[in-house]
């Protein structure tokens, strides 16, 4: 696992329902598909790192039914290191979620088995490093018995040698910066978009939600913007990586490879510009189909792809 990543998150098991533009109560809705697909950050970003060809070892929870054997084996058919996935006595984490015709969704979610995940703080043995470079927090605030100890388990990957990096999520119990501060001196990279940036920090631009978060002792601050790409602050120096031209068909999980992308390309040993632009083009593989990572395709088709596809202007 040379220059790999630890990832830990929620393991969810997705039911995709398109198009759904409108819900009627009492009657019945014709849809073009109803799919079964693997998700959750921790899920989506790990698969999308071994894709792209980052040796990954995935640390979450699902259950001992046959949602959880269906998660397994998608993860270890993407060649995700699945050995510290643990199974717990409860039902696996599902997701149903309604996609609109533009690409936007909606989501019911059951936390299930994400609800007793990580009843044993996460320790960065020398077995559970062996090879690991990066450690990716892809899941917090939806993970109950995480959420106390995400700056203690940050500060202790660091302390192990690794870099950090955190993606935010929707918060549901509504603490937002108070779950997140206690984190940032512990992270090389902050991973929002932007209404969890303006929850977060109370601003409504990339700009100032950055500065906020740069000025509690975070490194690198990337605001994932969408349609429009990404903006990427440090301390100085703010850049701005356009997004691709593409249809979208769903978004589910585009922001976790997003992320994964950039991971991949920071381990490579690429500029944050670079890093931003990569990221931005897997994001649009994704979203170009059903699933979080069915359109991501591996390090070098994906810089293949960017030669010669259109950026949004």
């Amino acid at each position: 696992m040379k220059g790999g990543v630890i990832c830990s998150g929620n393991i969810v098991f997705d039911i995709l329902v398109r198009p759904v533009d409108e819900l009627q109560w009492g009657g019945t809705t014709f849809v073009d598909a109803i799919e079964w697909h693997a998700g959750g950050n921790g899920c989506n970003t790990s698969r999308a790192l071994s894709i792209l060809g980052v040796p990954v070892r995935l640390l979450g929870a699902v259950g001992k039914d046959e949602p959880a054997r269906f998660l397994l084996q998608r993860l270890e058919q993407a060649g995700v290191d699945i050995s510290r996935i643990e199974r717990v006595d409860a039902p696996t984490a599902s997701t149903v979620v309604l996609v609109r015709s533009n690409g936007e969704r909606k989501f019911f979610h059951r936390q299930g088995a994400s609800k007793l995940a990580f009843a044993n703080l996460i320790t960065f043995t020398p077995e559970l490093c062996a090879g690991a470079a990066h450690y990716h927090m892809g899941s917090l605030v939806v993970l109950p018995r995480l959420r106390p100890h995400g700056a203690t388990v940050l500060a202790a990957a660091r302390a192990a040698g690794l870099s950090t990096s955190f993606d935010t999520n929707w918060d549901p119990e509504g603490t937002w910066m108070r779950s997140l501060e206690p984190c940032l001196p512990h992270l090389d990279y902050l991973f929002m978009n932007e209404e969890e940036a303006q929850m977060m920090t109370g601003q409504q631009s990339a700009r100032e939600a950055a500065r906020v978060v740069l000025s509690k002792g975070l490194r690198t601050a990337v605001m994932k913007l969408g349609g429009r790409g990404c903006a990427i602050y440090t301390d100085g120096c703010e850049i701005l990586c356009p997004a691709f031209a593409v249809e979208v068909r769903d978004t589910t999980g585009a922001g976790d490879c997003f992320a994964a992308g950039f991971i991949a390309a920071m381990l490579k040993g690429a500029s944050l510009d670079e890093a931003g632009r990569f990221a931005n083009a897997v994001a649009a593989m994704s979203v170009q189909n059903m699933g979080a990572v069915s359109g991501v395709v591996s390090y070098a088709d994906t810089e293949a792809w960017m030669k010669t596809a259109r950026v949004r202007t």
